[in-house]
């Protein structure tokens, strides 16, 4: 007997070989998952500097406040503040080239096919202006500006007592507070969930002590005017091609000030001033006319809307509004005393020693909290730095860099329970087709759709000026892995027909650019890299172009493997799935060195930096699933090699991605050691990456500098310590470190439409459970202590059957299964 309906169990089945029974998933209250403990981190100072402040978004909208006691600045961000245009990116020389370089690189001249790429080979035009494309056609992410506040206190004493300056992640609320003489002084700043506007709440508690005044600016590009009582910033972003006038984004920003219990208001040319009060609201809007033309309109109508609102209004719909995301999971590690210490402190702490299980939660929970934050429905995705920045030029643009930060920046989406934010990644996808389709016949004369390594607003999808990073084409097809992967947690073949023509279109694309290597008869990808890094060939050239990488073979795998899946699942394209599978079948196998790692490059070249910060080559580990300890262990034991020979250190996101693949090969205590590595304190404003990454004292990844990604790469990896579901069964606690010995999560998804939950003690499991969300069938791998174990169906005592080590079953949409050890 394989499996059984829960509806069924009505009479009492024997369940066989009690010892082999589950570990298994979520209580039956899963829907009402609450986080029980407060999710918060302070400081004792005012900010020092930027990546000590607190951030704040509601997924368009962003604000940084630096808790100032004399003056404070408030940075503000819309995550559709780019600059830049369109641009015609076509090479004609390009396809001409293309035959010749590949000759080269089959003829083993690396060297002269990369030197012929250079000069051919690359978009037309500056590209992302080497990663300062704040005034080319490719443009920059910029801030929008800073809002600041200049205080003025009745009471001239210089002392400050009681600071405190904190970011509570339960309701995504900053708060800053202190005593200045005999008054006390409280801040509190959100950027609205419910109200789409940013809102800063200031209150003393004596009458007559709050008096400041009200000012904007950026560091170019904007105008300031009083408009009425509201304070207006605006202005238009260059778009890269008209030098002389700025022909590019229009934004705007307006804050109003509210007096709730007196006080007076006085505008001035540029600023307003707020005297005698004991309570201000300030309400920010902000737009930008990015696919929003009425932008100007909605600044004013978000105005009135919350204008209407009294404070503790504003406020709850917010909390309510934020935590009907950020409750659907529950992770708790236990506390300690450090719990109470301020966070730069805790994280130098942390490092002389780890017995500290709950910042791990904190870390967890502030990546989901970062992912909610910087992004929503039909809004833009995530990007290099979420939504958050504070420069013109932000670093590599601010963009979408599609070699595996952007992925990684989704990576938690699904398990952690917030599969609607990996929709606007989706869509973006979407709309790269139709340039992504010009690309691929200008540079390949191939059909379907390719994009590379760069990505922005403007749909840039052509080789970078740069083929040492540029040349990457499987960007398209680990996009669409994205795809799938929503469509595996959530079952929903309504949305797989609309991504599917998407995904078919990247297969395609390959179907055409494949080409047969003369040395080997493999079909590989050429001319293309390993991302970003090199080899030394015979000759002792450092190169990086070459034909085919190991990356991109199980990438192009991955992709004709679901896009064959997803068309038997609609029940169309026989004949393309037939020719997809020809294809998968003459590319060439993950191969294992003379040396036990896995090959990087199709040839065991010499790596020309051992410990370098991509290890592309183990993307079949993770995020792919070609590599598995169930299924493949020679693999997994190369991997493991592999990855010992490139060392832990590293950027941050580098370090991130290794938590993942150690948590893959079922070794908690060093993904453990990888996340220990990854909050090392880190304040050097550097973008030196070879001393390593951390985490800046705000918890920001340094990747250096601030990168998203490894934030988000972090928050996956914790996750992937405590459930897998990759290979088609689902698995807790496959990678516990002993850090953790006692602690419990909720909420948190698997494959198949399944959300689970456990506990466990001195490492061991004492309840699981799983509730199915949609219909369907999972199957349970089983911990090898099973006995005395209780199981509760749709909360009522039953029985069910266990074969080798495995329970599968069959589940209507809120059915609940609940395992007692």
């Amino acid at each position: 007997m394989n499996s059984i309906r829960l509806k069924e169990i009505g009479r009492k089945i024997i369940r066989p070989s009690i010892a082999a029974l589950l570990v298994l998933l979520a209580s039956c209250d899963m829907a009402e998952v609450k986080t029980a403990n407060k999710i918060a981190y302070h400081f004792d100072e005012p900010a020092r500097i930027w990546e000590e402040t607190l951030p704040l978004g509601n997924g368009r909208l962003g604000m940084m406040p630096d808790g100032g006691i004399n003056k404070e600045n408030i940075l503000l961000n819309e995550i559709s503040m780019w600059s830049g245009s369109k641009q015609d990116t076509d090479n004609p020389q390009a396809v001409w080239s293309l035959a010749n370089i590949r000759r080269l690189l089959f003829e083993g001249k690396n060297d002269e096919a990369q030197d012929l790429m250079y000069r051919t080979f690359v978009c037309k035009g500056a590209g992302s202006g080497q990663g300062q494309g704040a005034n080319v056609p490719y443009g920059s992410y910029q801030l929008l500006g800073n809002l600041v506040l200049d205080y003025v206190y009745v009471d001239g004493s210089d002392s400050v007592a009681a600071y405190r300056r904190e970011l509570n992640l339960n309701d995504a609320i900053a708060s800053t507070s202190f005593r200045k003489g005999k008054v006390n002084y409280s801040r509190e700043s959100f950027t609205s969930f419910s109200g789409d506007l940013g809102v800063v709440h200031l209150m003393a508690d004596a009458d007559k002590a709050l008096n400041f005044t009200v000012g904007m600016n950026r560091p170019e590009h904007y105008a300031l005017s009083v408009d009425g009582k509201d304070l207006l910033m605006k202005g238009q972003l260059p778009d890269g091609v008209d030098t002389l006038e700025m022909k590019g984004v229009k934004y705007g920003a307006r804050v109003r000030v509210l007096l709730p219990k007196g006080g007076s208001l006085v505008p001035g040319d540029s600023s307003l001033t707020v005297q005698n009060a004991s309570e201000a609201i300030l309400l920010v809007s902000m737009a930008t006319n990015y696919k929003n033309e009425r932008f100007e309109d909605q600044l004013f109508s978000l105005l009135a809307e919350s204008e209407r609102k009294d404070y503790s209004t504003l406020r709850k719909e917010h909390v309510n509004a934020y935590r009907s995301l950020f409750d659907r999971v529950d992770l708790d590690l236990g506390r300690s005393a450090r719990d109470e210490m301020p966070i730069n402190e805790r994280l130098h702490a942390f490092q002389e020693d780890q017995n500290d299980p709950s910042l791990g939660a904190l870390y967890f929970q502030f990546g989901r909290y970062l992912l909610i934050s910087s992004t929503r429905t039909g809004s833009l995705p995530p990007n290099l730095q979420g939504l958050w920045c504070n420069t013109i030029n932000t670093p590599w643009n601010g963009d979408y860099h599609l070699n595996i930060n952007f992925q990684m920046n989704h990576w938690p989406a699904e398990v952690t329970n917030l599969s609607e934010l990996h929709l606007p990644m989706i869509e973006w996808t979407k709309q790269q087709v139709e340039s992504g389709e010009r690309t691929a016949k200008v540079f390949y004369n191939a059909r379907g759709w390719v994009t590379h390594i760069l990505g922005n607003v403007w749909e840039f999808t052509a080789p970078g000026e740069h083929p040492s990073w540029g040349a990457t084409n499987t960007s398209a097809a680990w996009l669409c892995e994205h795809l799938f992967t929503h469509y595996q947690y959530t079952l929903d073949k309504e949305y797989l027909k609309e991504v599917y023509p998407v995904m078919k279109g990247a297969a395609l694309f390959f179907t055409d650019m494949l080409v047969r290597d003369p040395r080997n008869n493999y079909l590989v990808t050429a001319p293309t890299t390993s991302p970003e890094n090199a080899y030394r060939m015979p000759n002792g050239k450092v190169v990086h172009i070459c034909a085919g990488s190991t990356m991109d073979n199980q990438i192009v795998r991955e992709l004709f493997t679901n896009t064959i899946a997803a068309a038997n699942i609609l029940g169309i394209d026989s004949a393309f799935c037939q020719e997809l599978a020809d294809k998968r079948s003459r590319l060439m196998p993950t191969t294992i060195g003379k040396d036990g790692r896995i090959l990087e490059w199709l040839e065991p070249y010499e790596e020309a930096e051992p410990h370098h910060r991509h290890v592309s080559h183990l993307y079949g580990l993770y995020p792919g699933n070609e590599i598995s300890m169930e299924h493949t262990p020679e693999l997994a034991e190369a991997a493991r090699k592999t990855l010992e020979a490139r060392g832990d250190k590293s950027t941050g996101w580098s370090m991130a991605w290794k938590i993942n693949f150690w948590a893959r090969l079922h070794d908690g205590d060093h993904a453990y050691k990888l996340l220990v590595d990854l909050l090392r304190p880190c304040v050097e404003k550097t973008t030196n990456m070879v001393n390593g990454g951390g985490s800046y004292p705000n918890l920001f990844c340094a990747h250096p500098p601030f990168q998203i990604d490894g934030n988000y790469g972090g928050c996956a990896g914790i996750a992937e310590m405590l459930v897998q579901s990759q290979t088609g069964n689902i698995e807790l606690l496959p990678a516990l470190p002993t850090a953790w010995k006692t602690g419990s999560f909720k909420g948190l998804k698997v494959q198949g439409g399944g959300e689970v939950s456990a506990k466990w003690a001195e490492g061991k499991m004492t309840e699981a459970g799983l509730k199915a969300v949609v219909p369907g069938t999972f199957r349970l791998k089983l911990p090898a202590e099973s006995s005395d174990m209780s199981i509760k169906v749709n909360q009522k005592p039953a029985s069910l059957p266990v074969i080798d080590g495995m329970l599968t079953v069959e589940m209507e949409a809120g059915d609940s299964l609940l395992l007692q050890f």
